[in-house]
């Protein structure tokens, strides 16, 4: 796996990790102390430097609180991590039967302790980050991105910039949104050789 390659992996595991459960101390730091370049105008190096600084002034606790509002709540969050609703209008529609059948033909299994449907945005992004991990051909890649991320990640980032609790987590839709502008060029029809800014 090449640099490049390694660091789509990486960033697809960061945001995995992101919409699965509330960022940890140890990712606030992390997050906190990244080396941006501040005369950089890449969309995605101007998405590092945001989120870095949202890090910075944020602390667990109002992560963990943030997170709950946002994707728990009482009876449900602010925020509908999963692709059926923003696709469909409601959970366990077509998308999901679709994204069940292409996991099945990937050799991907639902682990028995997970109770969330698969496709839960976090779920999603870690797929893309096994299939780059594995060195599946880019067209494998193409399809399962183009097909279970790409219609409905704007959809995501809209509810989440628009929910009341939303703070961070509006920084984190602006390095969804810059990633996955990078991503769709990479999978368009005939893509131009491009590179993806890790910080």
């Amino acid at each position: 796996m090449n640099e490049q390659q390694q660091v789509r992996q990486e960033i697809y595991g960061l945001l995995a990790h992101l919409f699965r459960i509330a960022p940890d101390q140890m990712v606030i730091d992390w997050l906190s102390t990244l080396e941006v370049e501040s005369n950089d105008d890449h969309a995605m190096s101007k998405a590092w430097s945001v989120i870095s600084k949202a890090a910075q002034e944020s602390n667990q606790e109002a992560l963990t609180d943030e997170y709950q509002n946002l994707f728990i709540g009482v009876g449900r969050g602010e925020v509908m991590p999963f692709g059926s609703w923003h696709i469909a209008g409601a959970l366990m529609e077509k998308p999901l039967v679709a994204l069940r059948q292409d996991l099945m033909q990937l050799g991907f299994e639902r682990a028995d302790d997970v109770k969330e449907p698969e496709d839960h945005i976090s779920a999603l992004c870690e797929v893309m980050a096994m299939l780059i991990e594995a060195g599946d051909a880019e067209v494998l890649q193409q399809r399962f991105f183009n097909r279970h991320i790409q219609p409905w990640y704007v959809s995501l980032c809209e509810q989440i910039n628009n929910a009341e609790n939303a703070d961070f987590y509006k920084s984190v839709t602006g390095l969804v949104e810059a990633f996955f502008i990078v991503e769709q060029t990479r999978f368009a029809k005939n893509p131009n050789a491009i590179e993806v800014t890790e910080v």
